[in-house]
């Protein structure tokens, strides 16, 4: 019962929020970023947070401290689950735009909200508009706006604490604005619903923001090791909360 009345709440809302995202459009398109970033920073959260809420998620996050103040910066996390994304909209500094598949760009209503965020979207699949992705990801932290990538480029679905292969790539956002890079490490994410056959069930998800990595002054041999750097990093602080 608990993932059906979520799912007609996720559609719902948007439905309900309609007339706001055709608002936020047309000021994006208008060029009136003001207004369009604050019917996101409004609502984003408030849609995301109530989808925690219904699934019964609890959530603890520690090292807010560590995110750079009056600053752009890259999050750069380990993927686990979809509810990653909610998780990401409400428990970091503010809503921010996101690194995503391409398929994500083609929900219905989900996509207009990510367009108010600055969202762009990666095509895998084709190098030269992965490129475009990430070219357009610079620019927007170049704008002010911090953004959050998944380097691991899918949900890992191995055990608790494992981590898939960081992309490079995912790295060029940090290193071509010199915006620091914050660490995030995400735990549990899986036991909303993968772990349980899709069905959603309560659980508490930890969530370690860990200090930033600054990318201004990195030399060309550090700036070749910082995808492995940052997995190190997140890796020793999920391996770290999986044993306490």
């Amino acid at each position: 019962m608990r993932t059906i009345v979520w799912f007609i709440y996720f559609w719902l809302y948007l439905l309900f929020k309609l007339p706001l995202l055709r608002r936020g459009l047309k000021a994006l398109d208008a060029g009136d970023w003001a207004t369009a970033d604050a019917l996101a920073a409004r609502w984003v959260p408030d849609w995301a947070g109530k989808l925690l809420r219904l699934a019964g998620v609890t959530v603890t996050v520690t090292g807010r401290e560590n995110i750079p103040e009056g600053r752009p910066c890259v999050f750069v996390g380990n993927h686990r689950s979809y509810y990653d994304i909610p998780l990401v909209l409400t428990q970091l500094d503010a809503p921010h735009a996101l690194v995503s598949k391409k398929e994500v760009g083609k929900i219905p209503l989900v996509r207009g909200w990510m367009r108010l965020l600055h969202c762009v979207f990666l095509d895998r699949e084709d190098p030269r508009k992965a490129m475009e992705a990430l070219n357009e990801a610079i620019a927007n932290v170049k704008k002010g706006y911090s953004v959050t990538i998944f380097p691991e480029g899918t949900r890992n679905k191995g055990e608790e604490g494992s981590l898939l292969e960081f992309k490079g790539g995912a790295f060029r956002i940090a290193t071509k604005t010199k915006a620091p890079l914050v660490p995030i490490a995400i735990l549990h994410s899986r036991d909303i619903m993968e772990n349980n056959g899709g069905w959603m069930k309560p659980a508490h998800v930890t969530i370690h923001i860990l200090p930033p990595i600054e990318t201004g002054d990195l030399s060309r041999e550090e700036l070749k090791e910082l995808p492995q750097r940052t997995a190190a990093l997140i890796g020793a602080a999920l391996k770290e909360e999986k044993e306490a």
